[in-house]
C-alpha cells in the first residue's frame, strides 16, 4: 500500500446491507456463508472484522469498484458515504452545483427533496449500516465472548481497544444522523438481535447520548498523534465534541459555546500544526499532512477501489478545457463546478491572493444560465490525485488521496466562533491569532490578516477555509441563512437568482420505505 498505516483487510460477504426497511432489521446481521463464530473464533479475525468496520468508510461493498455492495437499491458508485454526505451538505449551498440530471440529484439545488430521494436514502442507509456493523463488533467484543473464545493477554487488550474505536465510529455516524436527520431509529449493542423493531430516539435525546459516549470512551483511545494513522484517537473525539457543542442550539435549543471552547482547545493544545501550503493539503499522498489532519478516511488507488470518496472528488470536478492529466486522472467526469457566491468570498474572486482560491476559469462562465452545461460554473481545483513534489499516483482511475473527516483549521474556526457566541474559557485575542494563523498560510504573508472579527467574518472565513469538504449546509442552518431569503445564492430553491425556502428543509425526512416499515418511525414535519 501507498503508507504504512491502518491496512483495511476485509472478508468477503461478512456483512451486506439492505435499502429497503433498513431500520427494521437494523439490530439484525444479514446471513451468509461466513458466520460471527468463525469470524471472531481469533485474534486475526477480530482484526479483520474490525479493519470492515472502519473500511466501510472508504468501500462501497466486497468485489471491488461494483458488484456485492453494502447497500443495495442504489448505484453503488454513489453509495459511498463521503460521497452521499457531500451532495446533502453541499449542493443544496452557495458552494457547489452537478450537472447530471441523475432522479434526486436537482432536487438539492431546488431544495425539493421527498422522503423518496434516492440520494437521501442511500445516506441514511449508509449511516445505518456502519452502525451495525460497529454494534455488532461491539458485541462480539464483550469481556464474556473473548473469554468464551479463549483470547486473552495482548491479543485480548488490542481487541478492547479495537472495541472503544467501534464505538467512537458508531457515535460519529449517530452525530451525522444528528445532523442530517434529526430523529433517527437507535439501536446500541446492548439490545437484543432481532428482539423487536427498533424505536425512534429524539434529536436531543441523541445529542445526550452521543455526548455521554463520547466522554464515556475517552480513558479507553489512544492519545493524540500515537494510533495508526487513519485509526481514532482521543483528538478525534474531542474534535467531535466540539463540533457537536458548536451546533448544539441547534440540535437541542442550548447554546453549549463554553463546551466547544474547552474541547477545541484540547484538541489545538495536541500537538497539531498547519502545513505550509494550503493548496497541498489535498493531494495523493496527503497522508503525510499528519501535522494538521486529526482523522482521516483513508483511500488507496490499489486497494480502497470505489467511485466515490477522494475518486468522486478528484474526477467529478474536472471537465471542460481543464486538463485530466493535471489533477493525476485519466479523465474527469464533467459534473462538479461552484457559484458565483463562493468566488465572492474572496478578494479578487478567481484572482486573489488567497491561495485557497483554487478555481479553473479557462472556458468556464462565473455565470451559471444553465446548471447542465458544465462550462457554466468555475471549476475547483482543490482536489488532485498528484503527490505533492508533483509524482504521479499509483492509479489514474481510483485515488490514493485521503479525506479529512477533522483537521485542525475547523478546531481554529471552532474555537473563534465560539468566543464570540459569547462562550466562557477563550478570549478574543486568542480567537482572532487563530484565524490569523489561517490567514497568513492563505496569503503566504500577513497581508490579508485582520484587525478584529465578528460572527459574519467567521463564516466567510469557514467559506474559504472548508469549501467542498462537508461542511457549508450545516454551517449556514447554525447562521440562520440557509432557508432563509436573507442570504441568496444562484439555483437556490431552484430559481436562477435563488429565494428562501420553508423553514422544515434544516433536516432532511426520513426514507418513506423506513417510516412505512418500522410503526415506531414517526417523519420529521413538513415531509
Amino acid at each position: 500500500m501507498k503508507r504504512n498505516s491502518f491496512k483495511i483487510i476485509i472478508i468477503a460477504g461478512l456483512v451486506s446491507g439492505s435499502l429497503v426497511s433498513c431500520t427494521k432489521k437494523l439490530n439484525l446481521l444479514p446471513t451468509n456463508d461466513v458466520t460471527s463464530a468463525q469470524v471472531y473464533s481469533t485474534a486475526t479475525g477480530y482484526k479483520q472484522a474490525f479493519a470492515k468496520v472502519y473500511g466501510a468508510f472508504a468501500l462501497t461493498g466486497n468485489s471491488g469498484p461494483a458488484g456485492n455492495g453494502d447497500i443495495q437499491g442504489i448505484d453503488e458508485g454513489t453509495s459511498d458515504y463521503f460521497r452521499l454526505l457531500w451532495c446533502a451538505q453541499e449542493l443544496p449551498t452557495d458552494e457547489a452545483v452537478v450537472g447530471w440530471g441523475d432522479v434526486g440529484l436537482p432536487d438539492f439545488h431546488n431544495m425539493s427533496w421527498s422522503s423518496s430521494n434516492v440520494f437521501l436514502k442511500g445516506l441514511y442507509y449508509r449511516s445505518i449500516y456502519q452502525i451495525t456493523l460497529a454494534n455488532d463488533f461491539i458485541r462480539q467484543s464483550s469481556d464474556a465472548n473473548l473469554s468464551s473464545r479463549g483470547i486473552s493477554g495482548t491479543d485480548a487488550d488490542n481487541i478492547r481497544r479495537y472495541k472503544t474505536e467501534a464505538r467512537f465510529l458508531r457515535a460519529y455516524q449517530y452525530a451525522s444522523l444528528i445532523d442530517l436527520f434529526g430523529n433517527p431509529p437507535f439501536v446500541t449493542d446492548a439490545d437484543a438481535l432481532g428482539s423487536t423493531l427498533p424505536k425512534q430516539i429524539t434529536r436531543k435525546d441523541l445529542f445526550n447520548y452521543v455526548e455521554s459516549e463520547l466522554k464515556a470512551i475517552d480513558a479507553g483511545l489512544a492519545d493524540p498523534k500515537t494510533n495508526e494513522y487513519g485509526r481514532a484517537d482521543k483528538a478525534a473525539e474531542w474534535a467531535l465534541l466540539a463540533r457537536l457543542y458548536l451546533n448544539a442550539k441547534v440540535y437541542t435549543g442550548t447554546d453549549r459555546s463554553t463546551d466547544a471552547i474547552t474541547y477545541s482547545k484540547k484538541v489545538i493544545g495536541a500537538g497539531y500544526s498547519l502545513i505550509s501550503d494550503y493548496t497541498k493539503l489535498m493531494r495523493a499522498d496527503n497522508n503525510l499532512n499528519t501535522g494538521e489532519f486529526i482523522l482521516t478516511i483513508n483511500y488507496d488507488g490499489l486497494h480502497t477501489q470505489s467511485y466515490g470518496g477522494a475518486t468522486f472528488m478528484t474526477h467529478a470536478p474536472v471537465g471542460g478545457s481543464m486538463p485530466a492529466s493535471d489533477f493525476g486522472i485519466g479523465g474527469g467526469w464533467a459534473g462538479l463546478r461552484t457559484t458565483k457566491a463562493l468566488v465572492a468570498l474572496f478578494p479578487g474572486g478567481a484572482s486573489s491572493a488567497d491561495k485557497r482560491a483554487q478555481f479553473y476559469t479557462n472556458g468556464q462562465n462565473l455565470e451559471i444560465n444553465d446548471i447542465g452545461t458544465f462550462t457554466d460554473g468555475y471549476g475547483i481545483t482543490k482536489f488532485k490525485d498528484i503527490k505533492i513534489n508533483g509524482g504521479a499516483p499509483q492509479s489514474l482511475d481510483y485515488a490514493d488521496m485521503d479525506l479529512p473527516i477533522f483537521r485542525l483549521s475547523e478546531m481554529y474556526l471552532t474555537y473563534a466562533e465560539a468566543v464570540l457566541r459569547g462562550g466562557a474559557g477563550g478570549d478574543n485575542a486568542t480567537a482572532l491569532g487563530y484565524i490569523n494563523l489561517i490567514r497568513t498560510r492563505a496569503y503566504g504573508n500577513a497581508n490579508g490578516n485582520l484587525t478584529s472579527l465578528t460572527l459574519d467574518n467567521i463564516l466567510d472565513e469557514r467559506g474559504r477555509e472548508l469549501y467542498w469538504e462537508g461542511f457549508r449546509r450545516t454551517d449556514l442552518i447554525r447562521f440562520g441563512k440557509f432557508v432563509e431569503d436573507t442570504y441568496l445564492w444562484p439555483y437556490k430553491g431552484g430559481v436562477k437568482t435563488g429565494k428562501g425556502v420553508d423553514s422544515y428543509r434544516t433536516l432532511y425526512p426520513l426514507p418513506s420505505s423506513d417510516v412505512a416499515a418500522n410503526t415506531n418511525l414517526k417523519q420529521n414535519t413538513g415531509y
